[in-house]
């Protein structure tokens, strides 16, 4: 009799050891089976609030696992229920679940960039955020302009942080809020000015007496070799107490009453008083009229050195520099008021330039 009792008890422990590993076995097929063998891309998004069992359910319903149950099952006895994410996943439909889960829990959602050229101000900026889909230009503004902000990255009290977002391209997710990736941008400008600033060759200046100039700087050329002699032309007209008179100061006088750039101006705009138009203010403006890259703010801070006084524009991009107002008399002749010298030459040419092979 106990004998047979004996039998009959493992008999039941090798029958549950059987089903237990039976089980065991099918979990780990599971976790390690591709529901497909065709590798197609899926968007899946992880949103707030919602459960892992909702998950493993749309996971199922989209061919991304075989199995909702399974997969419950498993990340419960990995204990990553409570690690999923809120986040855009990139998943494929010939991934394991066990690299399904893993993803759905990394926090790495998808990134969209998001570019920022030199020179553009925080209105274009803002209108460029919004166009894209990231957020609304109003929240962008409202928060270039937030004084408690603005102190707690630039650790000073200043009007907004137009000057301080450097241009550069960012990775955004959907889930990247508009201050985080504002104060990424004040970070890596903060970064890109500690590296310039032992470079430079003027004393006495303050970071946003720099950072305005630059800004203006990186408005009147889009030609890398010329910053420095822009500079140059700047500081020796606020050495001489000259006006700068400087155009695009005009243009961002008027956008600070519109909230939008015109690029267009009148000869009345030129004479119109704004905080900006430097045809009408001595010395530099209250701040700057754009975010200025590296080499605008290295070209501030270390200017070539010249006599010029004056440039204007050659139509392709580029600028003749003069002493004298003598000087600058004749180029406006040859460059501005003679037809001929225009036809055919766009600021544009520098793009080509750009994009010529470079001559061995």
């Amino acid at each position: 009799m106990k004998k047979t009792f004996l039998v009959l008890i493992l008999a039941v422990v090798a029958l549950l050891i059987s089903i237990g590993g039976g089980v065991a076995y099918l979990g780990y097929s599971f976790m390690n089976t591709r529901p497909s063998d065709i590798a197609q891309d899926v968007v899946y998004e992880v949103t707030p609030g919602k459960g892992f069992n909702s998950i493993a359910t749309e996971l199922e319903q989209r061919a991304l696992i075989k199995n909702a149950f399974f997969f419950s099952m498993y990340a419960r006895i990995k204990g990553d229920r409570s690690k999923l994410k809120v986040g855009e996943y990139l998943l494929r439909t010939n991934m394991t679940p066990k690299e399904v889960l893993e993803t759905i829990t990394s926090g790495k959602s998808i990134a969209r960039s998001f570019t920022v050229s030199e020179g553009l101000s925080v209105y274009e900026i803002a209108d460029l955020y919004q166009k894209q889909g990231f957020g609304t230009s109003q929240e962008f503004l409202s928060l270039v302009h937030d004084p408690q902000l603005v102190k707690s990255l630039l650790g000073e009290t200043q009007e907004s942080l137009e000057g301080y977002l450097f241009p550069e391209t960012y990775m955004l997710t959907k889930y990247t809020d508009t201050r985080t990736l504002i104060s990424n941008m004040v970070k890596r400008f903060l970064y890109v000015y500690n590296e310039v600033l032992p470079q430079a060759s003027i004393q006495g200046w303050q970071r946003h007496q720099v950072v305005t100039l630059a800004s203006i700087i990186e408005k009147e050329t889009g030609a890398p070799e010329e910053r420095p002699k822009i500079s140059s032309v700047f500081h020796n007209r606020l050495i001489k107490k000259m006006r700068l008179q400087t155009d695009p100061t005009v243009i961002y006088g008027k956008a600070e009453k519109t909230g939008h750039i015109e690029i267009n101006i009148t000869r009345a705009d030129l004479t119109t008083p704004t905080r900006y138009n430097t045809y009408v203010i001595f010395g530099l403006p209250p701040g700057p009229i754009a975010n200025p890259g590296r080499e605008a703010l290295l070209a501030a801070l270390k200017p070539e050195h010249t006599d010029y006084l004056f440039f204007v524009s050659q139509n392709d991009g580029t600028h003749v520099f003069s002493e004298d107002y003598q000087g600058h008399e004749r180029a406006v002749k040859k460059f501005q008021l003679d037809r001929k010298a225009r036809e055919g030459k766009s600021w544009r040419d520098l793009k080509k330039r750009e994009t010529m092979p470079a001559k061995n």
